[in-house]
C-alpha cells in the first residue's frame, strides 16, 4: 500500500510541475481561440477532467481485482479456504 501511495503522489507531483497538457482537438481550439483566454482554459480542463475520469475508474477496477487475487492466493498458500 505504501508503494501504490508513493507511486499516486509521484505521479501528481509530476504532473503539476508538467507545461499544461493540450487536449484539444483542431475544432475545440478554434472555437477555443474564438472565446478568448479564460473560457479556452476551462474549456481545455474539462476535457482533460472527461480524459482522466476513465482512467481513474479502470485504475480503481485492476486494483481491488489485483488485492482480491493477492489475498486469495495468500489463502489458498496457507490452506485456510473459507
Amino acid at each position: 500500500m505504501k508503494k501504490i501511495l508513493t507511486i499516486i503522489l509521484l505521479v501528481f507531483f509530476i504532473s503539476g510541475i508538467t507545461p499544461a497538457a493540450k487536449a484539444q482537438c483542431s475544432v475545440c481550439t478554434k472555437t477555443a481561440m474564438q472565446m478568448g483566454e479564460k473560457p479556452a482554459q476551462g474549456l481545455n480542463q474539462g476535457i482533460l477532467y472527461l480524459m482522466f475520469t476513465p482512467f481513474l475508474i479502470v485504475g480503481i477496477i485492476g486494483y481491488r481485482w489485483w488485492r482480491g487475487n493477492k489475498l486469495f492466493e495468500e489463502q489458498e498458500a496457507t490452506g485456510n479456504r473459507q
